[in-house]
């Protein structure tokens, strides 16, 4: 019986899956499963699958990431669950880490650092998601939830708290379900992944776009909730001139065109959140 199961979720980015499969060969898998749940790709895995034979592929119909783990858990009996996305870069010492500090907590996040796939000048999306993209220490320590990119947990903790739900956003819908039962989460900042950095405007549009439906349907939706949303959204612009520091001081920019690329970047995608949660609030589609 295997010790660790990496559940891996994928949906037609068949380069980046290949790359995330190539990652984990570089690490010691011994006493691990490693399942890629296909969520319905048009893209066959048939050549990957022959490229990486001792990895399981397995396919989830039911659409959505959340479906998609919940298959991996269920397809495995390791009563230690290590997740990634399909475009995520594991580090060589990702599973030895994991390893390691997995009887730490209850549940686990890592870093997850940003990385180009595009050659220098970096586009504004590029320099914005170096700067404010996958801070998972703040969205642990401070904001209490994980992202299912790097987490690690127990079957047993898994199984209480239920699988993920799709419709939200489902690391945080199931980290704030796991921590009211009082399950411990931790930040490890030596459990490394990278992700990619969104390349143009419309990619990192799509991202906040979806990431806004998301927590805004946690809201409740009440009377009470909307008009909460609503002053929270009102309050986005002022929240350019708190976040402004952090492209003037970044070392990962390089160059007064990546700070003024970000910083542009930054008020675009604020005003338009600004407008996105008000149309909600009011009970308008974005």
């Amino acid at each position: 019986m295997p010790e660790i199961a990496i559940i891996i979720p994928h949906y037609n980015d068949v380069v980046r899956l290949e790359r995330c499969l190539a990652a984990l060969m570089e690490n010691d898998l011994s006493g691990c499963e490693i399942l890629v749940v296909d969520n319905g790709s048009p893209q066959p895995l048939t050549q990957t699958q022959s490229r990486f034979p001792s990895f399981r592929f397995v396919v989830e119909t039911e659409k959505g990431a959340a479906a998609a783990r919940n298959r991996g858990v269920r397809e495995t009996t390791a009563p230690c669950l290590m997740f990634i996305d399909a475009d995520c870069l594991p580090a060589s010492d990702w599973v030895a880490t994991g390893r390691r500090v997995a009887d730490n907590a209850d549940l686990i996040g890592g870093r997850v650092g940003v990385f180009d796939e595009t050659p220098p000048p970096r586009s504004g999306a590029e320099a914005f998601e170096t700067v404010f993209a996958f801070d998972f220490r703040q969205y642990i320590e401070v904001q209490g939830f994980s992202g299912t990119g790097n987490l690690i947990t127990r079957r047993d903790v898994f199984e209480d708290v239920g699988p993920f739900r799709g419709g939200v956003s489902e690391d945080r819908d199931w980290s704030f379900r796991a921590t009211a039962k009082g399950y411990r989460l931790v930040y490890e900042d030596g459990l490394r992944v990278g992700h990619p950095s969104r390349q143009d405007w419309a990619a990192l549009r799509g991202k906040w776009r979806r990431i806004t439906q998301e927590m805004f349907g946690q809201t409740g939706g009440t009377a009470v909730a909307r008009l909460k949303w609503a002053l929270k959204g009102m309050a986005m612009p002022l929240s350019v001139v708190a976040h402004l520091p952090k492209i003037v001081t970044s070392p990962a920019l390089s160059g007064p065109g990546d700070r003024l690329r970000a910083a542009w970047t930054l008020l675009r995608l604020r005003l338009l959140r600004m407008v996105w949660m008000l149309r909600q609030a009011i009970g308008l589609d974005i």
